[in-house]
């Protein structure tokens, strides 16, 4: 895992199209901003377990 701060108004780059920008810090709580093309899915790390686990139900069926 890679480790990095950032403060306030400052971005991280992955690869060459998505990028991910500080926004606020308000004690322990971090929001961010996610910039992405359109095809590629952003989602809540427990929001993209429920589609998996969604997924792999119907699979089952």
């Amino acid at each position: 895992m890679l480790v990095l701060s950032r403060v306030v108004g400052e971005q991280i780059s992955i690869g060459h199209n998505i990028s991910l920008r500080v926004l606020s810090v308000n004690g322990s709580s971090v929001r961010f901003g996610v910039e992405a093309p359109q095809q590629v899915e952003v989602h809540r790390a427990e929001v993209y377990e429920r589609i998996q686990r969604k997924q792999a139900g119907a699979k089952g069926r």
